[in-house]
């Protein structure tokens, strides 16, 4: 083999398995996003439609992701290894737990009433924190009420969206 042949195998080595590895994920979802949004009409800047946002985050994390695995290419880093499925059950459940219990679920059987963003908010804070191993209790409840009162002002107040604060209790 010649020393240009090592030098350009060399090169396009793998030296960061993880980088890869976040890169091509994220490149997949910014695939999926703008799958799932084909059908939204994108509008003009003037007006724009329901698709621009869904599609110009995915074209931008589709760029991010191909630098990402690019980067594997030239800088070193870590080997691919395990990761723990406590952050994703906790925080994906936490999510879902969260768009159950906002506006409330029913499907036979199955009842979650609708408890607002009063409760919901803290909720989704509290078990999503229980991914991290090193939680402090305090702090968590702390960051879940503040969170909770800038999300309800933010959303209910400034923006005006129709986010049921308290429905059970305040009756909006």
């Amino acid at each position: 083999m010649s020393l240009n042949r090592i030098e350009r195998a060399q090169s396009l080595r793998i030296r960061s398995q993880q980088d890869l590895a976040a890169g091509l994920f994220i490149i997949a979802l910014g695939a999926l996003a703008i799958f799932l949004s084909w059908d939204l009409p994108m509008g003009s800047l003037r007006q724009i439609g329901a698709g621009m946002l869904p599609k110009a985050i995915a074209t931008i994390c589709i760029g991010l992701g191909a630098l990402l695995a690019l980067s594997a290419l030239r800088y070193n880093g870590e080997k691919l290894s395990g990761w723990s499925w406590r952050g994703v059950i906790f925080v994906l459940g936490g999510a879902v737990l969260f768009g159950l219990t906002i506006r409330g679920f029913d499907f036979g059987p199955i009842k979650v009433p609708q408890l607002g963003l009063i409760v919901s908010g803290p909720l989704v804070v509290l078990v999503s924190g229980l991914a991290a191993e090193d939680k402090k209790w305090k702090e968590l409840i702390i960051f879940a009420i503040v969170m909770t009162l800038f999300c309800a002002l933010l959303f209910k107040y400034a923006l005006s969206l129709p986010i049921p604060l308290a429905p059970w209790l305040l009756g909006i």
